[in-house]
């Protein structure tokens, strides 16, 4: 069985963060780690609370791990600090961990910043080298490139910009557009992708991100090719809105349930 590891902050409402990684990689069948940086208290209305876990507490983790299960493919979720992303990406570095997909999540669904100024930094010159995708949303895009990012074509400019950075590749994804579209544009080596769907009229968008981005994970620990594991991972996470329980009065956690896409 292949292994799956997400360094990021734990969600008490199961919908993102830690739960909905390894929510994810159970259903393709990888066997999913974790390492644990940030607790946090929410629920479908918003974020009450962050507390971040030690440094010497996140470096243990690292080492348990790498002594004894090492990825076959890994993620990194919310870090909430400068000094947590230099360590991770040092850990990261040394331990020859890769693929490596990096969703730098910035902002929550409800507007609480869950990454310092100061960290966005770090991001773009210690961990977006280390990537071979990283996977922003518009607003993400746009503090980590430095310039507006509203349209499909500044989406392209932006995961260019990315690249440019030291990532292998951009996945500079398009929900908060406006229109009945979604569209999502994928940049790699190979060239632009747009990957289009219609889009789902739904509060239930808690997660979304942290899911793609551990399902792009769990497709690479299989050893899928990025855009292939990327198209999968766009699939099931469509599907698990689709799906979605309606549970809580806020934003809405996905239905984590759904079927993985299987080797074609």
């Amino acid at each position: 069985m292949k292994i799956a590891l997400t360094i990021a902050g734990s969600d008490s409402g199961g919908g993102a963060g830690i739960q909905a990684d390894l929510k994810t990689f159970q259903q393709y069948g990888v066997f999913g780690t974790s390492v644990i940086v940030a607790l946090t208290a929410q629920n479908t209305r918003g974020v009450r609370a962050v507390e971040r876990v030690s440094d010497a507490m996140v470096s243990e983790q690292l080492a348990a791990l790498a002594e004894d299960l090492p990825p076959d493919a890994l993620k990194t979720g919310m870090l909430a600090d400068a000094g947590l992303v230099r360590l991770v990406a040092r850990a990261v570095r040394e331990s020859g961990w890769k693929p490596l997909v990096v969703d730098p999540v910035m902002v929550s669904t409800s507007g609480h910043r869950l990454l310092t100024a100061e960290a966005e930094e770090v991001v773009r010159d210690s961990l977006l080298p280390l990537a071979a995708l990283v996977t922003p949303n518009l607003d993400e895009a746009a503090l980590l490139t430095g310039r507006a990012v509203h349209d499909v074509a500044s989406m392209k400019e932006a995961a260019g910009t990315l690249v440019r950075f030291g990532a292998g590749a951009a996945l500079v994804k398009g929900g908060h557009l406006g229109g009945d579209e979604v569209t999502d544009v994928l940049l790699t080596s190979a060239g632009v992708r747009h990957y289009r769907r219609p889009r789902l009229v739904t509060t239930s968008t808690h997660g979304t991100g942290c899911t793609l981005s551990a399902a792009v994970t769990a497709g690479l620990a299989l050893g899928r090719p990025l855009e292939r594991a990327v198209e999968d991972a766009l699939d099931f996470v469509h599907r698990a809105i689709t799906a979605a329980p309606g549970l809580g009065s806020g934003h809405g956690p996905l239905d984590h349930t759904v079927p993985a896409p299987r080797i074609r």
